[in-house]
């Protein structure tokens, strides 16, 4: 899930309440939070079994999804469209480098702004994403796309450090192009392409595994989400992006 530009959070070491530093914003709420009870380890281990059928339930039913995804029926594309790389433009095809299937992150982007201007929810799951080498060994080839121009996207990729191969796909019609914030996957039959997934809203999260831990601690992601959920936004990552960074990473080292 993208956040929008104007959804920023406060960022750990900022300046807050009349200058003084808080390290803990971002998850400010978490302050005001009622702890968990003290318990004696038999009353916890209870409660943690109580916990864990419904956690295996949660798993079994996830598998079962994930089996119905598998399932899906699947759209021909034009394999031999044409998007834009480091060596300029190429079909879509070569984004398989030879495999068969392909996994791509669409990142959404903002003309002419700076880099740490942009989406904050798509830069952190790009970030989570550094490395394909597992997927390529599964016979899974990964590729981000955006609909910047491939000038400004160069500047960025470069800025942040990626390594994995980036794409514009600027007056690309969908499903290679379109919307943008959404991980799409393809399958390929020699010159045959086909559409056979795409996330839609908070569908990305698997790809970030931060929220997943934070899910595990008391305070959990401290940020409010309707239904009791909290969201990890990705805008304390976007905005530790300061100009005049050697790299994008290390500025987000910090994180």
């Amino acid at each position: 899930m993208c956040t929008p530009r104007s959804a920023r959070i406060s960022l750990p070491g900022t300046r807050h309440h009349g200058g003084h530093h808080d390290d803990h914003a971002g998850r400010s709420d978490h302050r005001a939070a009622r702890p968990p009870a003290v318990v004696d380890l038999a009353t916890w281990q209870a409660a943690r079994d109580e916990l864990l059928v419904r956690e295996k339930a949660y798993t079994r039913e996830g598998d079962a999804i994930a089996a119905a995804r598998r399932r899906l029926p699947m759209v021909e594309l034009d394999g031999t469209v044409e998007v834009v790389g480091p060596d300029g433009p190429v079909p879509f095809l070569d984004l398989f480098q030879g495999r068969d299937e392909l996994v791509v992150y669409k990142h959404m982007w903002y003309d002419g702004a700076p880099h740490q201007g942009q989406c904050e929810g798509c830069t952190t799951t790009a970030w989570h994403v550094k490395d394909a080498v597992y997927l390529n060994a599964r016979g899974v080839s990964f590729a981000v796309l955006t609909t910047g121009r491939w000038d400004e996207v160069a500047s960025y990729v470069e800025f942040m450090g990626y390594t994995q191969p980036w794409y514009s796909v600027r007056d690309v019609d969908a499903p290679v192009g379109g919307s943008m914030g959404y991980i799409t996957c393809f399958l390929r039959d020699g010159d045959r392409v086909f559409l056979t997934y795409s996330t839609t809203g908070r569908g990305n999260e698997p790809v970030n595994g931060s929220p997943g831990l934070l899910d595990m601690t008391p305070y959990g992601r401290g940020e409010a989400y309707p239904g009791d959920h909290l969201y990890l936004s990705g805008s304390r990552f976007g905005e530790l992006l300061k100009p005049g960074a050697a790299s994008g990473i290390a500025q987000a080292s910090t994180l």
